[in-house]
């Protein structure tokens, strides 16, 4: 999977023609979100691997400026049990791991973008071992 960072014009219909785009170039999104900052529409939506230097492409194309297509890590935590955003985060940040990004797919997925995708790894691969113990 990829998560494509996106800028956006705040306003009217840059959402719309963003989603249009990617439809039309048959791209599926999988998850993700957008938000004004700073003046500015950002968004980053999660796409499968295939599907991103389509997507990256189709939205250039439309003059929709797509400022990075990052590798992502996939987790799932165990929604039964209170604190566990906590202790992941807290884990990737005692390995020096800064999460750049977070958000949750359509399959209640949490998506990271991390600053070291290999440590990070690490990281996620231990939780998922330690979560089916």
């Amino acid at each position: 999977m990829k998560d494509l960072s996106i800028v956006l014009d705040h306003q009217p219909g840059s959402l719309a023609r963003l989603g249009q785009t990617l439809g039309r170039a048959g791209v599926s999104v999988e998850g993700g979100g957008a938000w004004v900052g700073g003046g500015l529409g950002l968004a980053h939506f999660l796409v499968h691997d295939a599907a991103a230097s389509k997507a990256e492409a189709a939205l250039a194309d439309a003059g929709i400026r797509v400022m990075a297509v990052s590798d992502v890590l996939v987790q799932r935590l165990r929604q039964d049990v209170p604190g566990q955003l906590g202790a992941l985060c807290g884990r990737m940040a005692e390995a020096g791991v800064n999460i750049e990004v977070l958000y949750s797919d359509h399959d209640n997925q949490l998506i990271l973008v991390v600053d070291n995708l290999a440590r990070g790894r690490e990281v996620s691969a231990t939780w998922m071992r330690e979560s089916r113990d």
